[in-house]
């Protein structure tokens, strides 16, 4: 059940955009949902903004209301097509995270909206080390993911989201300790913030100026 319903939600563009909609109404809706992550940084215009696993864009359409150097990144050609119809504002690469097409440094801030989980651990790794590699000194990683839950009430709710849409590799993540695993990738310090109950958290890790 879990495989059909999750390949309708990528096969069908509505029932994905629906589904993170609803998800969204925990933190304050879609708007705040998609750049929670970046709250308290200082982005300008001129601010190189990398959108990491970018999907068809429904973060990218938000960060380019902040910037006007914005880059998505996504291994999927038809998600590629789709963001590029929906936000035209910004430059979409084909890539794989894990192994990103861009030289080292380029970046002020990599964004990922809710894309890690579904990375195995040596993908994870691998691609929190090219996040890494991609910013400039000084830059930052920005996350939203989710997280074990730390209020008991909202465990069967995403226990319940993951058995209909996810696969093991999102119970992986809420096992692990992100915040120490982004540090063994090479970044300084993370600042790392829970929301709704502790089901989701926003990081931000900082590479050394």
């Amino acid at each position: 059940m879990a495989t059909i319903l999750r390949d309708l939600s990528y096969r069908y563009q509505w029932l994905y955009d629906g589904i993170s909609r609803v998800a969204a109404i925990a933190v304050g809706g879609e708007s705040r949902f998609r750049t929670l992550a970046l709250q308290g940084l200082d982005i300008t215009p001129n601010t190189a903004i990398l959108d990491m696993c970018c999907g068809s864009g429904q973060t990218t359409r938000f960060l380019v209301e902040r910037s006007q150097n914005v880059t998505g990144l996504d291994a999927s050609p038809r998600s590629i097509q789709l963001a590029q119809n929906n936000v035209s504002q910004a430059k979409f690469v084909e890539g794989w995270a894990e192994n990103m097409p861009f030289p080292d440094a380029q970046f002020d801030v990599v964004h990922t909206s809710v894309a890690l989980h579904e990375m195995k651990p040596e993908q994870l790794r691998q691609i929190l080390q090219e996040a890494h590699r991609v910013l400039k000194p000084g830059g930052t990683f920005a996350l939203i993911d989710f997280h074990a839950p730390t209020n008991p009430l909202f465990m069967p709710g995403l226990a319940t989201f993951f058995w209909l849409f996810e696969t093991e590799t999102a119970w992986h993540l809420i096992r692990i300790d992100l915040p120490q695993w982004l540090k063994e990738a090479g970044f300084e310090t993370v600042d790392c913030t829970l929301h709704a109950g502790g089901s989701l958290q926003t990081l931000q890790a900082h590479k050394k100026p």
